[in-house]
């Protein structure tokens, strides 16, 4: 496996040398900080209204601030995410060098691995910085241990997801842009497939990419939520492969 390390230490390299990705760190970073500012806020208030006294007891941290961070942090990753992916390979055909790297001695599943890997350890550090706020809450709050971390793994499967679809789309054109376009486009479509209350129980809403996501903010870890989204990764992985294997012997 020491290709595949090389070409991940390669690409984070390339990430931090360039500032987009400063770029969509710093934008992650604000969005979600207001975003759990704002649920906080709204937690706090709600315990000195006098509407929601009765219910007291039943208002918590993880049911009024977690779980909606989350669902949020979700949305903003769907933006991001495209940004993050959309040079992974299309740079290399901008650049000429992607030939030169196909036909190298390195096979191309350890390119598309390195580069998927390099790809998820720059999200796991914008989600690891993220956390801070979190850390912040389980200071001076009690929330509920369970939710909240796999609330995170569900956010990690999902971040993966998205990545993957990502790399593939990366695959499709050297126009940086353009991949990023694709890439948001089919995210949106798998977004939005079962988003209506009628299809929630069909297999359209099996295949909602977002709809896997509920369970985890729970605290629910089911096996089904989790082969569909490694599933999701692996397709994602494998059109890659098939798209610059394709290439590769033209």
């Amino acid at each position: 496996m020491k290709p595949v390390y090389t070409i991940l230490k390669r690409e984070l390299k390339s990430y931090f040398a360039s500032p987009i990705a400063y770029v969509v760190l710093l934008v992650f970073l604000v969005l979600s900080g207001i975003f759990f500012f704002l649920y906080l806020q709204g937690f706090v208030e709600s315990q000195f209204d006098p509407r929601f006294q009765f219910f007291k007891e039943r208002i918590n941290l993880n049911d009024f601030v977690i779980r909606p961070y989350f669902g949020t942090v979700s949305i903003i990753l769907l933006i991001m995410m495209p940004l993050i992916t959309m040079r992974l390979i299309a740079e290399e055909r901008r650049n000429f060098t992607a030939e030169l790297l196909f036909t190298s001695p390195v096979r191309v599943f350890h390119i598309i691995l390195g580069k998927f890997l390099a790809s998820f350890s720059f999200f796991g550090v914008m989600v690891l910085i993220s956390a801070v706020y979190v850390i912040v809450l389980m200071a001076y709050g009690n929330p509920d241990l369970g939710p909240l971390l796999s609330g995170y793994l569900g956010l990690f499967l999902l971040g993966g997801s998205f990545l993957a679809v990502g790399l593939f789309s990366s695959s499709l054109t050297e126009n940086q842009i353009v991949a990023a376009v694709i890439s948001f486009g089919i995210l949106l479509v798998f977004w939005i497939i079962g988003a209506s209350s009628d299809a929630q129980d069909s297999i359209l809403g099996y295949l909602s990419i977002i709809n896997h996501l509920d369970n985890f903010t729970k605290g629910v870890i089911e096996l089904k939520d989790i082969v569909y989204y490694l599933s999701f990764i692996f397709f994602g992985l494998f059109l890659t492969h098939i798209m610059l294997e394709s290439e590769k012997w033209r």
